[in-house]
């Protein structure tokens, strides 16, 4: 298998995996539960960093620069507007999503217990780039993977958050 097929390979596991562990924290009451989601949104989170490794290594040539103009002809493709700054926000979902990953292993009981507005900007913010990466620019299968599980974690909340209103 090429590195670029490894690559590939590995976001869509990710991607899985995500969509897995927010499931999995929606509709987890139990210790057991909250642990599995502890390790899918872990075992999601490293799989996305080898999609990152595989880019730079692969794609990019470990080129800020090719990966900053690819991304801007990505954007240009999609949007007509050759913008870069995307990349930037990639950047910044890697350190929001690996800083709540440590927070969730080193300070498990100060993660549960974080204000619900700090959990929904993270949450917020990793979902935005969730969507934009599988609908927005994601082609196929990807695609419609994003809008189906897009679809069932809102339906799966909204089910928990009226059970809850009860």
């Amino acid at each position: 298998m090429s590195g670029e097929a490894l690559t590939i390979l590995a976001v869509r596991v990710a991607t899985v995996l995500y969509t897995a562990a927010l499931w999995l924290r929606l509709t987890s009451a139990g210790e057991p539960g909250r642990r599995l989601a502890r390790l899918a949104w872990s075992a999601a989170f490293a799989s996305y960093l080898a999609h990152v490794y595989g880019a730079f290594q692969f794609v990019h040539g470990w080129s800020h620069a090719r990966a900053l103009g690819a991304t801007a002809r990505e954007t240009e493709a999609l949007v007509g507007v050759a913008w870069g700054g995307g990349l930037y926000v990639n950047y910044a979902f890697t350190v929001v999503w690996l800083a709540d990953v440590l927070w969730w292993w080193v300070a498990p009981v100060s993660y549960a217990a974080r204000s619900r507005w700090i959990s929904r900007v993270i949450g917020t913010f990793l979902a935005f780039v969730f969507l934009n990466a599988t609908v927005v620019f994601g082609a196929g299968l990807v695609r419609w993977f994003g809008l189906l599980a897009t679809a069932a974690l809102i339906a799966t909340w909204w089910r928990t958050k009226r059970r809850g209103a009860r």
